[in-house]
């Protein structure tokens, strides 16, 4: 459809409009030079049947189309194409302009507008210093945007009456504009240092965590926001230099602490954290390691090293020539660990490094169904995420607590092996805490949907 071509001609409109209120719709008709009727003339070149229809109004377009009098399509169509051409520039200047709350918010809630323009509306909507819930205009434009964005809104539409829907968004969203907008929302930065038992806060958190989370807005947080909120950022591994620097300079030894778990921490920050123990013990298991790194860690935090999952096969043989049975123990419960060093730990004959690499899930599989062979090595194969399906099952048939406890928690476990251990009170609760389960449960449909 082409709303070009039908400038100075009229249409007939049943029902009526739904995606603009009535106003908007007529102003969008006035402006486009199209006349819009309740009856139909011969004057009339398009049908449109809108929301609302009367029984008569229906029985009229019955008639109309079984006559062919004119072209018919639905009023959402039509609202799709008005929509597409509206000149965001000359609305937004209209709006600001006239301070319009109510066209503000008619706007807001106009599921023909692009994604684009609702958040550039979004970013003019007051708040008048109220939470996103706490009047019905701020209630209609909050769940406006739940509504819009939520993935799957029609399994779970109770989302949109709630604040923590708009956490349940943003820990499922992909969208880095909508992550910034939803930020930048008076109530969040009214919120950036309320009580961390806040629901607002919550969605900080879920912002400051959140993968496609825009650079700019971590560091509004880093600025803006409480010593909790800095931590969860000093962890992650986008953290780049300049916020780490930041970060440091809040002297918060909590903020340290996080700083030491980044695994791409800054040289910098390491000389100067190296210091404290600690820290250093955090840094040479999780940073990521080069030659010069791993030398500068070997001789006094060996331990720590060989947790870390970036060890190379060569730094991975290093530590096992110190033969100290810790730092190997440490080894054979590395989910990064080579083969050749698997195979030596599992011919050292140590029992306690035999059971941690069973449950390890870079042992192979082979390895894992020869060591069912024997009782001892059970617990540690219902706890690996790497066991073959078919010895699950059979650890299933097992009458040890331990064992039957660790299928129940692990995500790997055949769902109709967890069903059936949801039936025993004893593992109830670990089932359902199993991310696993929880997927499939919502996958299916037939529970809860976060």
């Amino acid at each position: 459809m082409n709303l070009k071509e039908l400038e100075n001609k009229t249409i007939l409109l049943f029902g009526k409009s739904r995606a603009f209120t009535q106003d908007e719709f007529d102003a969008q008709m006035k402006y486009h030079d199209i006349c819009v009727v309740k009856k139909y003339s011969q004057e009339v070149v398009l049908i449109v049947e809108g929301k609302m229809m009367t029984p008569y109004e229906q029985n009229i377009s019955d008639e109309l189309y079984e006559q062919k009098c004119a072209e018919f399509i639905t009023v959402d169509a039509l609202e799709l194409e008005l929509a597409k051409h509206i000149d965001s520039n000359t609305l937004l200047m209209s709006l600001k302009l006239s301070h319009d709350k109510t066209r503000l918010k008619g706007f807001l809630q106009n599921t023909a507008i692009s994604d684009g323009l609702f958040l550039r509306l979004l970013a003019m909507y007051e708040w008048r210093g109220e939470d996103f819930f706490d009047n019905d205009d701020n209630r209609d434009v909050s769940a406006a945007i739940i509504v819009r964005f939520y993935p799957n809104i029609e399994r779970n539409h109770n989302v949109q009456y709630a604040t923590l829907g708009l956490m349940h968004l943003i820990v499922q969203c992909r969208d880095d504009e909508l992550i910034k907008s939803i930020a930048e929302l008076e109530p969040l930065q009214r919120s950036l240092n309320e009580s961390p038992n806040g629901v607002n806060y919550k969605i900080l958190t879920a912002i400051a965590t959140h993968h496609y989370t825009p650079k700019n807005v971590l560091r509004m947080l880093v600025k803006k926001s409480d010593t909790y909120i800095k931590t969860l950022i000093a962890m992650r591994s986008d953290c780049d230099e300049a916020m780490q620097n930041s970060l440091y300079m809040d002297a918060s030894p909590m903020v340290l602490e996080a700083l030491s778990y980044n695994t791409n921490l800054c040289e910098g920050l390491i000389a100067k954290l190296f210091e404290h123990e600690t820290y250093a013990k955090n840094i040479a298991k999780y940073i990521r390691l080069d030659d010069a790194m791993f030398e500068m860690f070997i001789q006094t935090n060996a331990l720590d090293l060989a947790q870390n999952i970036s060890l190379d096969s060569h730094m991975q043989e290093r530590l096992l020539s110190l033969a100290k049975e810790d730092v190997q123990l440490a080894l054979a419960a590395n989910t990064h660990l080579g083969e050749d060093v698997l195979s030596q730990l599992l011919c050292g004959g140590n029992q306690e490094i035999i059971l941690a690499l069973y449950a390890n899930a870079n042992t192979p599989q082979e390895s894992l169904e020869e060591a069912y062979e024997n009782d001892l090595n059970h617990i540690a194969l219902s706890h690996n995420p790497n066991t073959p399906h078919a010895i699950f099952r059979l650890l299933f048939l097992s009458k040890d607590v331990k064992v039957l406890q660790g299928l129940a928690q692990n995500h790997s476990t055949p769902v109709d092996v967890l069903y059936q251990l949801q039936l025993d009170s004893r593992f109830e609760r670990a089932v359902k805490e199993n991310p696993a389960f929880g997927e499939h449960i919502q996958s299916a449909n037939i529970g809860w949907q976060v």
